[in-house]
């Protein structure tokens, strides 16, 4: 609905950007801190973690670096729990739930304590492995943890600020790549005390933990591949204390040959020995707690949202800084706080918005006391006006509020949402974010924003490789369609290329096949209108049966296969009947009011894929209005099922045999074929049928 477009650029769309995010910040949701953030050196801005590839600013490609700034943060950590439950009630496949799960990275267990010798302090870690903690053979602590400089002892000083120094250099991701096994640390020279077995522990820095995960610090033993490494590399003593029940796995991983990291039985644990690691967690947990040295955590992997960024483009933040009182909001009547017009809106290298030098627009009065003051200069990230776009269009138009409750509580949730597989845990995740707090604000009647969502995939060139202009690789729908093949065979050979959320390389040939499928159905149909001027007198009634079972199979698999985006197999089930339907009119004439029916079917089916011969040929065969309007057909249950099924027959799990059988047939008739059957009889000669699975 053309009437209902509009732009999240405009300022009388972002007007109600602004005013959401207000709400936020009214509720302590926004706020400001002074954070380490992923730069984009070339773009020159601020990134949110999801915003960052493999290292790589997402959007240009360019490997981030980390800067210390002020910012404007989100606490979409506030959401985790609700982020993850709130997916068991929506339809998104699981690849896609999935990454939002793991994004998330919800893990339940423990922070425990430990002392560290010679010093009135202590480090927590976070584990999901309470169980070994008798075991712990080595504390690592992130290069940027606040305690490294406290107690790193003289003789290791030097080693330590030059490993920090290196450390620094490298981005987070290029720091916990799983690639890259060769874990490296130094040694501090101080040691900890654990709080299981009052064993001194060393504790060591490696850039593998990051300051910004957990606590930034974590105890390693020998029931973990990574920490096996570790203590190896460096002649790290180590204990074992969980063994398989397995005897001879047991000898191994008490001879250290590799680390045991699954479940087992507890091995010189104190009075834990000989309990499964699985219940003697929470017992551990437990007692340490008791002690003072623990308590149970929830930890995710997801931080806060950053959400500002430095550059001009972009919503500005309703926000004006006064010296006597501070973070102030934007009255409601004052938005939006639009953009000025500017000479020069090139991103600067300083870490602020090129607004911050347009000082008639920066230079303002504070709403509260009237005095001086001044505006926020950063801008919102596109993620903004996308968070919430799709509530606009139920209420494209209204200047009042972001959308009338009338027109929210009308529209509900989106029925299905399409996107690519790249914006999983990133507008998806934003606007889910975005939605369950307008929610719990009572401005949307909806939990979750979506219902259903699926991904698509992506169609790549010829050579397997994405399509690119400056690869010469493009295939252009344009010189297709005026090659005389026509948008509808075009259509139908995209949505017949592979499932709809595969990426598959684009197969030039494929576009002659579904196009002689639509000549075969275009032929057909002038048939059966030529016919029709002249029906034949005699029908025969097993052909005419036939002929509906032909066209309800069909429609069964093809309304099926749509609702679940099946759109190649769909096609497929179309091609098969129009087959079926060439051999049926050798035995029934086209011409009677039976053909013209099950062809009327048959157009409906293929409407949604070719649209516009769907269109001509319902015409012709008489349909009332728009074939795109008509109500769609419903299958005959009795006319879908097969008199005949194909029984297959394996012995000992191996193939003998298959026969035919009526669909009616019961279950001690099929066996007895079965063991009739001439290929099947002679592997049971002389054997005794202990079981029969049918």
């Amino acid at each position: 609905d053309w009437d209902r477009s509009f732009r999240t650029s405009d300022p009388r769309y972002y007007r109600w950007t602004q005013w959401l995010f207000l709400q936020f910040f009214k509720a302590g949701l926004a706020y400001r801190d002074e954070v380490a953030i992923n730069w984009c050196p070339k773009c020159k801005t601020g990134l949110a973690n999801e915003e960052v590839v493999n290292g790589r600013h997402e959007r240009c490609g360019t490997l981030v670096e980390k800067r210390l700034l002020k910012q404007w943060l989100f606490k979409i950590t506030k959401y985790a729990d609700r982020l993850i439950d709130g997916l068991a009630d929506v339809d998104y496949p699981s690849r896609i739930a999935d990454q939002q799960i793991n994004w998330i990275g919800r893990s339940v267990g423990a922070e425990i304590d430990f002392v560290v010798a010679e010093h009135s302090t202590k480090i927590t870690v976070f584990t999901t492995r309470a169980d070994t903690i008798f075991s712990a053979a080595f504390m690592v602590l992130a290069p940027e943890h606040p305690l490294v400089a406290k107690i790193t002892t003289k003789p290791q000083r030097a080693a330590v600020d030059a490993y920090v120094e290196q450390s620094q250099s490298k981005t987070d991701l290029e720091r916990q790549a799983e690639d890259d096994k060769e874990k490296t640390g130094v040694f501090t020279g101080a040691y900890a005390i654990n709080p299981a077995n009052d064993e001194r522990i060393p504790i060591w820095i490696g850039d593998f933990v990051l300051a910004g995960y957990g606590t930034g610090a974590i105890f390693g033993d020998i029931h973990d591949e990574r920490d096996f490494e570790f203590l190896t590399r460096y002649d790290i003593p180590a204990r074992v204390t969980v063994l398989p029940e397995n005897e001879q796995e047991a000898a191994k991983v008490k001879a250290k040959e590799y680390p045991y990291t699954r479940e087992g039985v507890l091995i010189d644990s104190g009075e834990f020995s000989g309990q499964r690691s699985e219940v003697a967690r929470d017992k551990i947990i437990a007692w340490l707690s008791q002690k003072g040295a623990a308590r149970e955590k929830v930890n995710y992997r997801l931080r806060d949202w950053v959400f500002s960024r430095q550059h001009y483009w972009g919503e500005p933040i309703p926000i004006i800084h006064c010296p006597e009182h501070g973070v102030v909001a934007v009255p409601d009547d004052q938005l939006p706080v639009e953009l000025p017009e500017v000479e020069n809106y090139e991103p600067t290298d300083t870490g602020e918005s090129p607004l911050a030098a347009i000082t008639d627009w920066v230079n303002t009065t504070c709403p509260v006391c009237g005095e001086p003051a001044k505006r926020e200069t950063d801008t919102m990230p596109n993620w903004a006006g996308s968070s919430w776009y799709y509530l606009r269009y139920y209420d494209a138009h209204n200047d009042k509020e972001f959308a009338a409750r009338n027109k929210l509580d009308y529209w509900g949730a989106v029925d299905m949402y399409l996107g690519g597989m790249e914006h999983t845990t990133l507008h998806l995740l934003y606007s889910r974010f975005w939605h369950q707090f307008l929610y719990d604000q009572g401005l949307v009647p909806t939990p979750e924003p979506y219902q259903a969502r699926r991904g698509q995939g992506i169609i790549l060139a010829a050579d397997n490789t994405k399509m690119s202009k400056s690869k010469g690789n493009v295939t252009n729908p344009t010189e297709l369609i005026e090659a005389g093949y026509g948008a509808d065979a075009l259509r139908l050979a995209i949505a017949f290329l592979a499932p709809y959320d595969q990426t598959t390389p684009w197969n030039p040939n494929g576009i002659n096949g579904t196009k002689r499928f639509l000549n075969r159905v275009w032929s057909l149909v002038q048939e059966q209108v030529a016919a029709a001027k002249n029906p034949p007198a005699i029908a025969e009634q097993d052909s005419e049966l036939a002929l509906a079972s032909a066209i309800h199979k069909a429609l069964k698999k093809v309304s099926v296969d749509l609702e679940e985006f099946g759109f190649n197999t769909a096609i497929a089930a179309m091609m098969e009947c129009v087959n079926e339907l060439y051999l049926l009119k050798t035995t029934l004439p086209l011409g009677s009011k039976v053909w013209g029916e099950n062809l009327q079917l048959l157009v409906q089916m293929l409407a949604p894929f070719a649209p516009h011969i769907a269109e001509e040929l319902w015409q012709q065969l008489g349909g009332e209005g728009s074939v795109h309007v008509s109500t769609w057909p419903e299958f005959d249950p009795k006319l879908v099922h097969d008199k005949l099924v194909t029984i297959v027959v394996q012995v000992n799990g191996k193939l003998r045999g298959q026969f035919e059988a009526a669909t009616d047939a019961t279950e001690a008739s099929v066996v007895k074929m079965a063991q009739e059957d001439k290929k099947v009889a002679p592997h049971l000669t002389g054997k005794k049928i202990v079981k029969t699975i049918y």
